[in-house]
């Protein structure tokens, strides 16, 4: 019994520890804040080589995409990071939230299209069906992390 009772603490304190180390995303951010976006672009291009099995064209097609991706997220962030030290972080009101979400709406749509006209229908199947489920992650971490947060 005792022994069952042990392994059960341990088994508790490692699943603890994981979860404690999963919500450690600004370590994350913070590293791929370090590359470039030709390394952001070339990485994630490379990724996708793996996954989708690209031919050399469609490799550099996507690599331009996701370059231009990456020089607009890294403006983006600079600016953010800019207001943040004027000490500027009130919230967007609601016109800037709208425009914002209509900004990332349309670039989503836009992204769609490209790759539609990239990528052959498998590969595109392929490709939406792991983009969404990135998607569900992404929104199910942030329902976790606001649940932790009002616990807190």
């Amino acid at each position: 019994m005792r022994k069952l009772i042990i392994i059960a603490i341990v088994l508790v304190s490692f699943q603890a520890t994981a979860q404690r180390e999963s919500m450690n995303q600004p370590e994350r951010s913070q590293r791929m804040s370090d590359f470039t976006a030709e390394e952001i672009a070339v990485l994630k291009t490379k990724k996708m080589t793996l996954f989708l099995d690209l031919t050399e064209s469609q490799q550099q097609k996507i690599q331009k995409i996701h370059l231009e991706n990456a020089i607009q997220r890294k403006a983006m962030m600079k600016t953010r990071k800019a207001r943040k030290a004027q000490g500027n972080t009130q919230k967007p009101t609601k016109e800037e939230r709208l425009s914002m979400v209509n900004a990332r709406l349309d670039h989503q749509i836009a992204m769609k299209k490209k790759m539609k006209n990239i990528l052959n229908e498998d590969q595109y199947t392929k490709w939406e069906k792991a983009h969404l489920k990135k998607a569900l992650k992404k929104k199910q971490m942030r329902k976790k992390g606001m649940r932790q947060t009002k616990q807190i």
